[in-house]
């Protein structure tokens, strides 16, 4: 038996059947119950006058010849099996006390608990005490009046001294000056716990920051959550918050949003200054209080700068300094003059080693200091107390440092934030390199010619393209071979491939002049064929000026070539001509390479011959080549090897573009080509048929309010709601123009492409509408003037029995 010392009175983990709905049994020396307590009754099913006086073997089975009493001298907790009053057996623990004897004799206390109850109160109380003494979270409780009144040993941890003082407090008065990180959210935790208190609402995640009382001199993040303690009957307790310190983690997620950005910011552009003052930017203030970024001379001159950087110390040119304040109280020297670092000291250790130099902690009294009076004035009167240097090296150069101080932020630079420096500081002299080098390199035709060519493809077009373009010999001069794909109207695109007859400085004009015309005329929406003849004319009027101007005769051009398609992802179809060009290769998935059978026009200034165009059809996951003839006759200057060998680049089209086009160059091209080369590379991109809806409309009025409706309706269903009111808006009054300016019938198409709404109306007449203002006293002329307003552009298309009007919208689900 138990002594009376660890009975009832001892309420502890090792008396748990103190809890979980314990029933209490009371037996005289005989064995008979004498109490018989309510949860007795719930627990066994027998009333109190059942059992009372009875041998409590009415409800304990006979085990091997003994009854109950035979059990009760073990004096420890144990687990039987009882007789519930239905029949059943019931598994219960048990524990047993022996009593003070009374008047009728000794007394046994039994405490009975459901077995399977009591191992889930037992792992509820190991885990109240858990989480009050062993777990890492932080778990701080507020009453309902918001103020502390319990924290469990981690919490504690954060509050020096004892605990009683802090309680009664409200979070405010324990962590002054703290602020929450989320913006979804009160500024006040205070009215994010009242908030929960109210609503019940729990809040998870909530990043907040501030300085512990325990730790007031370093800046802490904590992820906090807050959820509502209630009792049984619903009725608020209070508000429990669970806080975990993710300072370490909120660092490294800013360290790593300043890399991502860093990667798109640094080295925006090619030029040199503001290349260095974009690393300034990022690293003032996020990392550092002053940041300065000096350059060697000959970096700065756009010379190669020598491999050995030491000794350089005095060639350093303060380039750009940037600081927490305005007046750059720490900066020594202005930009552009020449900074004189001593001997011995962090940028000279920098330059000599290629290796960064760490001064966590800035001894004013460094023996470098002593020869610099006045950085070592500067140091003192700011209180500057941390120092970092980091070289800016690319292709194993050093082009110069960077260097970092802090005094306004008085956390000290640790081992973290030199690995972030040096990681931003590499991006950054690669940048800067290339920069260099651009101003060197590109001064000459070079720059010329990359400014006749187009620079980028539009990424948004019907189709997905990879280009390449390898200019001839530096003997042959620049050259007049071009390319372009030109998004048009309705989702359409253009695809062009030209060859200007010649070299030099004329053919590179007289292609940029041929280049500017096919995108003016492709604006206007002509077919093909009546492109070419337009450009035909052009080669004509050029060649007649040159013929003028220069009597005797003039080297250089006497005419071009050129193949012009339009793809449409609509129907997935493409219109092509061609004037004295190749055929376009449709390369297919699962057959060999096709050279599209395209009329065959004069070349471009001959003159006398239309030009004619076909019509194909583009099947899914094909793509398509355009070059200039320079490709098929690069290697040996046979066209039909050059045609096998296109056929073999072009093979598997479901590889990269850029692998495709690799694969040409390297099958096709030597290292030296005799003429320039431009290929390119494009993979249609069909629109699904969910993404166009069309509708034919009576040729009536009560039409434009269907079209609105349609319009509305497939808006929605695209879920492009945002779209709605101007894309109603312009539906209207292109098909009220119709209606009444137009002759039917009369088509309505939108069109959902990757990042464009375009709405269409077709008609049958040839009459184009005109953007003009309208006076106050007229009625009309306002329609096209609110399109022009809404739409990003619109325009119109001539077909052969009609026309296109279309307006354009921003896509917000791209």
């Amino acid at each position: 038996m138990k002594t009376p010392s660890s009975g009832p009175g001892a309420h502890s983990l090792g008396d748990p059947l103190r809890g979980a709905g314990t029933a209490t049994v009371m037996l005289d020396h005989r064995g008979l119950v004498t109490g018989w307590s309510p949860a007795a009754e719930r627990l066994l099913g027998y009333r109190a006058q059942e059992v009372l006086g009875r041998s409590v073997d009415t409800v304990w089975p006979q085990v091997a010849g003994r009854g109950a009493e035979g059990w009760f001298t073990q004096g420890c907790t144990r687990h039987v099996t009882l007789r519930h009053r239905a029949g059943h057996p019931l598994r219960v623990a048990l524990d047993c006390y022996r009593l003070p004897d009374a008047i009728s004799g000794p007394v046994t206390l039994l405490l009975l608990a459901d077995a399977e109850r009591l191992a889930k109160w037992q792992l509820q109380q190991a885990m109240l005490h858990g989480v009050a003494t062993q777990s890492p979270v932080a778990v701080t409780v507020y009453g309902v009046d918001l103020r502390v009144a319990w924290a469990n040993h981690a919490a504690r941890q954060e509050l020096p001294g004892p605990f009683a003082q802090y309680v009664g407090l409200r979070e405010g008065e324990l962590y002054p000056g703290s602020q929450v990180l989320s913006e979804q959210y009160p500024s006040s935790v205070t009215q994010i716990m009242s908030r929960v208190l109210d609503t019940g609402q729990a809040v998870v995640g909530l990043r907040y920051r501030g300085r512990s009382p325990a730790d007031p001199g370093r800046e802490h993040v904590w992820s906090l959550s807050y959820y509502r303690l209630q009792n049984a009957e619903g009725r608020p307790l209070g508000v429990c918050e669970e806080s975990v310190d993710v300072t370490d983690l909120h660092q490294a997620q800013r360290r790593l949003a300043l890399l991502n950005e860093a990667s798109a910011v640094i080295g925006s552009t090619l030029d040199l200054d503001r290349t260095v003052q974009e690393l300034a930017d990022i690293l003032v203030p996020r990392v550092a209080d002053f940041a300065a970024v000096d350059l060697l001379g000959d970096v700065l001159a756009g010379r190669e700068p020598d491999v050995q950087g030491a000794g350089r110390a005095g060639d350093l040119g303060r380039v750009v300094h940037r600081s927490v304040r305005e007046d750059l109280p720490e900066a020594v020297v202005a930009p552009g003059d020449k900074v004189g670092y001593p001997e011995g000291s962090p940028q000279w250790q920098c330059l000599s080693t290629g290796a960064p130099v760490l001064n966590a902690v800035l001894d004013p009294a460094s023996p470098w200091l002593l020869y610099d009076p006045v950085r070592r004035a500067r140091l003192h009167k700011l209180g500057i107390h941390s120092h970092m240097v980091v070289p800016l090296r690319a292709r194993g150069v050093t082009m110069g440092v960077a260097t970092l101080m802090r005094w306004h932020d008085p956390i000290a630079f640790a081992a973290e934030d030199l690995l972030l420096v040096e990681e931003l500081a590499g991006r950054a002299a690669v940048c800067i390199d290339n920069a260099r080098r651009f101003h060197r390199e590109h001064k000459s035709a070079l720059t010329l010619q990359r400014n006749l060519l187009p620079h980028k493809l539009p990424t948004d077009a019907a189709v997905e393209a990879s280009y390449r373009y390898l200019p001839t010999d530096t003997e042959a001069g620049v050259g007049g071979d071009w390319f372009d794909v030109l998004p048009l109207a309705c989702g359409r695109v253009g695809l062009v491939v030209g060859d200007v007859i010649g070299h030099g400085i004329r053919a590179a004009a007289t292609m940029g002049r041929l280049r500017t015309a096919v995108h003016t005329l492709a604006d206007l929406d002509l077919a093909p064929e009546e492109l070419l003849s337009h450009l035909d004319d052009l080669v004509n009027r050029l060649a007649q000026e040159a013929e003028e101007a220069h009597p005797s005769g003039v080297e250089g051009v006497v005419g071009a070539t050129c193949l012009y398609g339009v793809y449409d992802p609509v129907v997935h179809r493409a219109t092509f001509a061609r004037a004295g060009h190749p055929p376009p290769a449709l390369a297919h998935l699962h057959k060999a390479v096709e050279y599209l059978d395209i009329p065959a026009g004069p070349p471009l200034g001959v003159g006398g011959l239309p030009f004619e165009s076909a019509e194909v059809d583009i099947p899914q996951d094909s793509i398509l080549a355009l070059y200039t003839d320079g490709l098929l006759t690069a290697s040996d200057g046979d066209t039909d090897t050059g045609l096998e060998r296109l056929s073999f680049a072009l093979a598997h089209p479901d590889r990269p573009l850029e692998e495709i086009c690799d694969t040409m160059e390297h099958t096709l091209l030597p290292d030296r080509p005799r003429d320039d080369v431009a290929f390119l590379v494009a993979r249609p991109r069909p629109l699904p048929a969910e993404n166009v809806a069309t509708w034919d409309l009576a040729f009536q009025t009560a039409s434009v309010r269907t079209a609105r409706t349609l319009t509305g309706d497939r808006l929605a269903q695209w879920q492009l709601d945002e779209l709605i009111f101007s894309a109603e808006l312009i539906v209207s009054e292109l098909v009220t123009n119709a209606i009444r300016h137009a002759h039917g019938p009369v088509q309505l198409r939108l069109i959902r492409t990757e990042n464009r709404l375009i709405c269409a109306v077709s008609d049958h007449s040839s009459t184009s509408p005109h953007l003009r203002r309208a006076t106050a006293c007229e009625e009309g002329g306002r329609g096209m003037f609110l399109v022009a307003q809404f739409a990003l552009r619109w325009g119109t298309r001539y077909t052969h029995d009609g026309k296109i009007i279309w307006a354009e919208l921003p896509n917000p689900r791209p």
